[in-house]
């Protein structure tokens, strides 16, 4: 790997366009040297999303092997990419801004949106624009791709590979079909590489079933715990069977607070830890008094670093860089809302559309952090098995491939492939794998994407 080429690379660039503001006006938003570009793409009336890309210094051209790109997708709903997983978790620099060792752009160039729109620095010019479903979500997704993608030509040689954290997963799916389709019909160009799933929020009811007995089997609740927590999963069952996604919605906040009571507060991305012990999570627990649901705190709430929070670093440092955000508009003023509006949609499975991706062969990588609670790796199992494709009984007949890290003997994780679809199980990791794991998040990201081999003498 190319690290201490990289770093002083980044460093450079980073501080030499914190004043972009000043000549944004008479060139595109970007770097001078081409290594990062931005901007908002209007994908409906007075609706705005913006995007991010990074440009790798690792890039590698052998003639047979295309550089890849990283679409990374956020969860929440309501989780900025552009701030949550560019500086905490994969991006070039961490929230201090300092480089970040384990940064993807080793194995691709990266690009970040925030998704849906009101999404971090993504905004909308009235409330009635807020998407209420998956696929509205996708919709816009594909109008801003189809704006960056149909006239850049280097863009369209690099194949596209959608990585989602979270609820993010949901997304993938839906924007997986919507970019075949779009491929299909002549209306984006694009070489789709895949989609990759990690602790992804695709079927709700598996996730809560899942709950109360992990945490028996790891101590954190006793079988008084457990039978109040599989009561309510019932309830919640029952609902989305009924099609009352609102109320499994709220009864799925209902069960996060006996979870949190019977566990003194377990962490819900690694149950290992108590809430707010975890360096990458939020310390807040709080249900929202309007809806009685437990929001992704982590992500639409605050991080302290040496340099204050992750807040005051997208609404200062990073503001001023891009030059290009509304002076209205602060970064994650609109999170709340977007949660609100996807209550309906936020139960609802996506199974279906994952076993669409596979009849139509592309590529599906699932991966799952050993300790997560709230995307727990049982219930992500538990899908999977209700995959209708043709390939399942083979896949689940397969041994599992141990997965190590240079320079360490141990364990780190284990795998299961069979023809397009393929399944990561990573250990010691919780909810965010890439900070947890961040040695094997880097291969399997090689592995999923076939990123060219940076020469001997580029990585030195």
């Amino acid at each position: 790997m190319a690290v201490a080429s990289l770093l002083p690379f980044l460093l450079l660039v980073f501080l030499s366009t914190t004043s972009i503001s000043v000549t944004a006006a008479r060139r595109p938003p970007g770097t001078a040297d081409g290594s990062e570009s931005w901007g908002y793409v209007q994908v409906r009336p007075r609706a705005h999303m913006f995007w991010w890309l990074y440009r790798s210094p690792n890039r590698v051209d052998n003639g047979s092997t295309p550089w890849p790109t990283v679409l990374w997708l956020q969860g929440g709903p309501g989780a900025s990419g552009v701030g949550i997983g560019n500086f905490e978790e994969i991006g070039p620099l961490d929230t201090d801004l300092k480089p970040r060792n384990s940064t993807w752009l080793q194995k691709a160039d990266l690009l970040f949106i925030d998704n849906p729109v009101g999404t971090g620095y993504s905004f909308v010019e009235e409330s009635t624009l807020f998407v209420k479903t998956d696929e509205e979500a996708a919709t816009d997704l594909t109008t801003l791709l189809k704006a960056l993608y149909n006239k850049n030509n280097a863009l369209q040689k690099s194949p596209l590979f959608l990585v989602a954290e979270s609820y993010g997963g949901k997304y993938a799916v839906t924007l997986g079909l919507s970019i075949v389709g779009a491929v299909k019909a002549g209306e984006l160009k694009l070489n789709f590489g895949g989609i990759a799933c990690g602790n992804s929020w695709i079927s709700a009811e598996d996730f809560v079933f899942a709950w109360g007995p992990l945490l028996r089997a790891v101590s954190r609740i006793d079988s008084n715990g457990e039978a109040e927590s599989n009561s309510l999963a019932e309830k919640i069952k029952q609902q989305i069977a009924n099609g009352q996604y609102e109320d499994a919605t709220n009864t799925w906040g209902q069960l996060e607070g006996v979870i949190l009571s019977n566990s003194n507060n377990v962490d819900f991305y690694n149950f290992m830890l108590d809430s707010g012990d975890d360096p990458v999570s939020a310390t807040s627990l709080a249900l929202s008094e309007s809806m009685r649901i437990r929001r992704y705190a982590r992500y639409l709430s605050v991080k302290a670093s040496s340099a204050g929070s992750i807040d005051d670093l997208m609404n200062g440092a990073i503001r001023k860089k891009l030059g290009v955000i509304p002076k209205d508009v602060s970064w994650g003023g609109q999170s709340d809302q977007v949660f609100a509006a996807l209550s309906g949609d936020f139960m609802k499975p996506r199974i279906n559309e994952v076993d669409q991706l596979l009849s139509l062969g592309i590529n599906v990588t699932i991966y799952s952090g050993q300790l997560d609670v709230i995307c727990a790796t049982k219930g992500t199992e538990s899908w999977v098995e209700k995959l209708k494709w043709g390939g399942l009984p083979n896949f689940l007949k397969l041994d599992r491939t141990p997965l190590y890290c240079e320079g360490h003997g141990a364990t780190k994780g284990f795998v299961r492939s069979y023809k397009n679809f393929h399944f990561y199980w990573i250990l010691g990791a919780g909810h965010f794998v890439p900070v947890d794991n961040s040695c094997l998040a880097l291969k399997m990201l090689g592995e999923i994407t076939q990123s060219p081999a940076i020469p001997a003498s580029s990585s030195s």
